[in-house]
């Protein structure tokens, strides 16, 4: 449920994007909040939600192809079945976020929280996740394929049947993470 004062600038996201960019350019608004807002489906492609705060909103089936999020707060947000392709979530935080069926295709993910994100077959091929953190995160089944997860911290996370061929591990730290049935880079199997 989104307040008042949120209704103005909410219905001109949905509505036109370009001018929501524009507003937002005019006033240098570092963080507007879009807390709990439902934007479910939405067409907000390229939208500037930078440093926005999307606590608990609704992103599911929304297109956010190129859409910039860097530094936004995304706790506990859904973007089942998103599309993010090159989005950038540069510094966003996504604690408990779900990912669950998204399509974060070369988006940039550097530095993200993704603590305890639901990313279940969610792919992310070409991704950019250098140092991400994705402790505890669920992704079984996703599709990292030529993903740059250099430096990304994903103790304890869940990588059940997960894709990595090709992808960068380079100083990721995976202690205690499960690798049952995922797909290194080298594409041979984990046990």
């Amino acid at each position: 449920m989104t307040s008042t004062s949120q209704a103005i600038p909410l219905e001109l996201l949905r509505s036109d994007v370009a001018a929501w960019n524009s507003q937002r350019a005019v006033r240098d608004s570092g963080s507007v909040s879009l807390v709990d807002a439902d934007l479910a489906g939405a067409d907000l492609a390229g939208a500037n939600l930078a440093g926005a705060d999307l606590t608990g909103a609704d992103l599911s089936g929304a297109d956010l192809t190129d859409a910039g999020l860097a530094g936004a707060n995304l706790t506990s947000a859904e973007f089942v079945g998103a599309v993010l392709t090159r989005a950038d979530l540069a510094g966003a935080v996504a604690h408990d976020a779900n990912f669950t069926g998204a399509f974060l295709t070369r988006a940039d993910l550097r530095d993200a929280d993704l603590t305890m994100a639901f990313l279940t077959s969610t792919f992310l091929g070409h991704a950019d996740l250098t140092g991400a953190d994705l402790s505890g995160a669920y992704m079984t089944s996703a599709f990292l394929g030529d993903a740059n997860l250099t430096g990304a911290i994903l103790i304890g996370t869940y990588l059940g049947k997960a894709n990595l061929k090709g992808a960068n591990l380079a100083a990721a730290v995976l202690d205690g993470a499960d690798l049952t049935g995922v797909t290194m880079p080298d594409g041979t199997e984990a046990g």
